[in-house]
């Protein structure tokens, strides 16, 4: 992964995109990490992969609620709001 300054960044724009497009480009301020830009590609790809994950999750947890005897009417009777 390419490492630039905010300094480098503001001033080499265009080369960051491009660059971003092969690889993460790292932007730190003094020093201290505060942005990576990446290519659509690999931002959708991370975000396909993320709720991929989070459904994943999801499954788990119903599927251990269901096994511990948790039902809608149960789910709906906790989550009133009397």
């Amino acid at each position: 992964m390419r490492t630039v300054s905010a300094t480098e960044a503001k001033q080499g724009l265009a080369r960051v995109l491009e660059d971003a497009s092969r690889e993460p480009v790292l932007i730190q301020r003094q020093k201290r990490d505060v942005a990576v830009v990446l290519s659509i590609q690999e931002y959708e790809r991370l975000t396909r992969l993320n709720v991929a994950e989070f459904r994943q999750f999801c499954d788990r947890v119903g599927a251990a609620a269901k096994e511990a005897g948790l039902t809608e009417e149960k789910l709906d009777e906790l989550l009133r709001d009397d």
